[in-house]
C-alpha cells in the first residue's frame, strides 16, 4: 500500500480492528464515539465472495439505526 495508519495516532478515539498479516500494518479501524468504521482493502474483491458480508451487514445495520 502507499500509505498506512499509525495506530499510535488514534489517540483513544478509535481502535484497530484489522491488521495486515504480512506486514502488520493497520487495515481497519472503528471510531469509538461515532458510527463509523473503515478498512484499507477491498473486501468485495477477493479471496472469496462472502468475506465482506460481516462488513456490509454492519454498515446496513448502522444505517438502519440512523433512519
Amino acid at each position: 500500500h502507499g500509505f498506512a495508519v499509525d495506530d499510535g495516532s488514534l489517540g483513544g478515539r478509535a481502535r484497530v480492528t484489522h491488521l495486515n498479516l504480512n506486514d502488520g500494518t493497520v487495515e481497519g479501524i472503528e471510531v469509538l464515539d461515532a458510527p463509523a468504521f473503515g478498512v484499507q482493502y477491498h473486501p468485495e474483491a477477493s479471496p472469496g465472495p462472502h468475506d465482506d458480508r460481516s462488513l456490509f451487514g454492519r454498515l446496513a445495520a448502522m444505517m438502519e439505526r440512523r433512519r
